[in-house]
């Protein structure tokens, strides 16, 4: 499936005539892969990803709490009291925000920092620019259904959220309750508020320049 949008000069408050590009892939090996592709005609700010909650085991469990969690990452962006970062990369080692080794995500949300998360809504620092292809950020494992989820990216963060604002006023199949914490968004991307934090990789598309960027879904089930 392949997907369009111009964002015409000025919409929003950006410049530039925005063309973007995304199609969407089902492989043969369980994997979604989406590319990205955008060219401007102006010099403007370009972060894309995707917002798609997970659940591995929906209509099963309560929440997503149980789920284990991998993520390749030795540091995070620091956020203030509005979730907006302060600009400090700082070490994950010693804190909640250390998932190098697997851990539930609920086994430490509650010690997360700072008074507006409710939980975790960070990005995490793959790497210090974009990468050249693909590179594994993030695993997931489910384990009464042991069904798995591999995140594969080139871009430089990942934003790990729990769905600390799910309120259970949307439902899914099986009219199931989206309540807090039902499931959780691991979402490929620059890092958030690039443009105002000059230590962050930059965002910004050039006239002539060609962005590309690729993610991939892979499923699995651990026997």
């Amino acid at each position: 499936m392949t997907l369009t949008y111009l964002s015409k000069d000025g919409e929003e408050g950006y410049p530039g005539n925005l063309t973007v590009k995304v199609v969407y892939t089902l492989t043969n090996d369980d994997a979604l892969r989406l590319d990205y592709t955008a060219t401007s005609d102006k010099a403007t700010p370009l972060n894309l990803t995707n917002h798609s909650y997970f659940n591995l085991n929906h209509g099963q469990a309560k929440n997503a709490l149980d789920h284990v969690l991998t993520l390749n990452a030795d540091r995070f962006t620091v956020v203030d009291a509005t979730l907006i970062p302060t600009g400090e990369l700082r070490p994950v080692q010693g804190t909640p925000m250390d998932f190098r080794q697997p851990h539930a995500i609920g086994e430490r949300i509650a010690q997360v920092p700072g008074k507006a998360p409710g939980g975790y809504d960070h990005n995490w620092v793959l790497a210090d620019k974009l990468r050249t292809k693909p590179e594994v950020a993030a695993t997931v494992y489910e384990p009464v259904s042991g069904r798995t989820m591999e995140v594969l990216t080139d871009q430089p963060g990942v934003q790990f959220y729990s769905g600390n604002f799910l309120k259970g006023n949307l439902k899914g199949k099986g009219n199931t309750a989206y309540v807090k914490n039902y499931g959780f968004c691991l979402e490929t991307q620059h890092f958030p508020d690039s443009p105002n934090q000059p230590k962050f990789p930059s965002t910004i598309l050039q006239p002539g320049q060609t962005f590309h960027s690729t993610t991939e879904y892979r499923f699995g089930v651990r026997k």
